[in-house]
């Protein structure tokens, strides 16, 4: 199904809307928490931390640290993937020792990126803590992982998908729902 005839769950406007919502969210949570950090995972979960971390600095004050989190090597698929995967930096300019992370993804789905995500963090220190933000959780989790601030959360059939486009990456920003190829 393409863009355009993808049922739109999120316009611009909207995903803007939740994702001040998480912000304030995480703000209201650990906003005392001087090592609160933000680390997005690749790929559209970076733009997302770095639109958090945009609208937490302005609710904080303070500017919020943010890495950016590679999982490629880390994904229980790796061996099934066609081609050779393709591996990008991972960049925490910060110790992750003593720090509040909370992890921000797209799309919450079966919890395997996440799974990923903290095994790639185990690697690279021990924060204090882990929390999981997400702009869309979807349902369908085949791992006990659950996400901590939830801009949107909704069942989708299994024989669907939802796609989270950033004007960063996509040249478009919005949340559609769409046929799994």
């Amino acid at each position: 199904m393409s863009e355009a005839h993808a049922p739109c769950l999120l316009d611009p406007q909207q995903m803007d809307a939740y994702l001040l919502r998480v912000a304030r969210e995480i703000a209201a949570a650990f906003g005392h928490d001087e090592n609160l950090v933000l680390i997005g995972i690749r790929s559209r979960g970076l733009p997302l931390a770095e639109r958090l971390g945009a609208k937490l600095g302005t609710l904080l004050g303070r500017e919020v640290p943010i890495g950016i989190l590679d999982i490629t090597l880390y994904r229980d698929d790796l061996t099934e993937m066609a081609g050779s995967p393709i591996v990008r930096p991972t960049e925490i300019p910060f110790r992750l020792k003593g720090k509040t992370v909370v992890l921000v993804d797209d799309v919450l789905f079966t919890g395997r990126t996440i799974r990923a995500a903290l095994d790639a963090l185990q690697d690279l220190g021990r924060p204090k803590r882990v929390w999981l933000a997400v702009l869309v959780d979807r349902g369908g989790r085949e791992l006990p992982i659950q996400a901590d601030f939830i801009g949107l959360k909704l069942e989708v059939p299994l024989n669907q998908r939802v796609s989270v486009r950033v004007v960063e990456i996509d040249k478009v920003d919005g949340v559609f729902l769409e046929g799994r190829n």
